[in-house]
């Protein structure tokens, strides 16, 4: 028998929550878990309405300018190139990952969230036209529950997962670095087909140097040498990759609630960037610069195949502006 469970919030869901491609009963989000052995504890949930949640000013000031800098012949091109890709995010619900998420949205970029509680999803984004946006339920750690469908149409895969690196309460129901960063990147990649066009997989400074002080300390209970393991996995897959190596993560909690909160938080004076290569990088990353490096990074050819650290400074920084971005990269290199 299937199992279903409830959305948090049922009042912000559309009277005609498409599921399975037909109209649900009832104004309340179902997540069905199939038992069939090919799909085995995997499930989605798709959601459908209108807008993306109102963002703080500095944000749509950002992407009023780009889409300013983006017409003509180039705004078209834009235009066809977010229409052309499928974003999946994997840890969509947390710091980075909500950032990813909206800033797709706002770029009009089909995203796919892959994660445990899809009904976050709504609490986080609200409710999405599903041919724009889609939540499927499944968990890194189980391989079983990574079903074939979930990556039908996946052009790129953007993984922002982690956890703490000291035991916290985070690391409840065996969300331990081992069990996400190691076994759930793994599986991940295990179960991705060979044409998706770009991995870009977040991971941190310090993880050669987990054996050094003052890594070593960061390291007690594995979190550097798990990201680092994830990482030559990642390479070693034969899947095209970008790797992120961001400093201590900064502006705002670990995970947000409210979208809105978390990027008004980040909308202050370090958006400045500075990038590295070979593990020497020391310093802070804005959550909104790491998210947007790795946005950026999947239509940047010549990263592909390369490993950036990168942090963030007070100063205006390149925003959205790609032929930025493409500077900051190319400088490393």
């Amino acid at each position: 028998m299937a199992m279903a469970m409830a959305c948090l919030n049922p009042l912000a869901l559309s009277p005609r929550l498409a599921y399975g491609g037909k109209p649900a009963p009832r104004p309340c989000c179902s997540v069905v878990v199939p038992t069939s052995s090919a799909r085995a504890a995997a499930g989605r949930c798709r959601w459908r309405l209108a807008a993306v949640a109102e963002e703080p000013q500095a944000v749509r000031q950002q992407e009023q300018q780009q889409r300013t800098e983006g017409s003509g012949e180039a705004g078209a091109e834009a235009a066809a190139d977010a229409s052309s890709k499928l974003v999946l995010v994997v840890g969509g619900t947390g710091g980075v990952g909500q950032l990813v998420v909206a800033s797709l949205l706002s770029r009009n970029i089909k995203t796919r969230l892959l994660l445990r509680d899809p009904a976050k999803a709504v609490t986080l984004f609200g409710e999405q036209d599903e041919s724009v946006f889609q939540a499927y339920k499944a968990d890194t750690r189980n391989a079983a529950e990574l079903d074939p469908e979930i990556f039908e149409g996946v052009t790129h895969v953007i993984c922002t997962t982690g956890t703490t690196a000291f035991p916290s309460k985070r690391w409840d129901g065996d969300n331990t670095p081992e069990r996400v960063d190691w076994d759930g990147t793994r599986n991940l990649v295990s179960a991705m087909p060979r044409t998706i066009k770009r991995l870009v997989l977040v991971s941190s400074i310090g993880v050669t140097k987990y054996n050094e002080l003052p890594w070593s300390i960061m390291n007690l209970f594995g979190v550097l040498k798990y990201k680092k393991m994830a990482e030559d996995f990642v390479q070693n897959s034969g899947i095209p990759f970008t790797i992120i190596r961001p400093g201590r993560l900064t502006d705002g909690p670990y995970t947000s609630y409210d979208l809105n909160t978390l990027l008004q938080a980040t909308a202050g004076e370090r958006r400045a960037v500075v990038m590295g290569e070979g593990d020497k990088l020391v310093g802070e990353a804005s959550r909104l610069v790491v998210a947007e490096a790795c946005i950026q990074a999947l239509d940047i050819e010549f990263t592909e195949g390369q490993i950036y650290e990168i942090n963030s400074v007070k100063g205006e920084g390149p925003g959205s502006d790609p032929e930025k971005w493409k500077e900051l990269f190319r400088a490393v290199q």
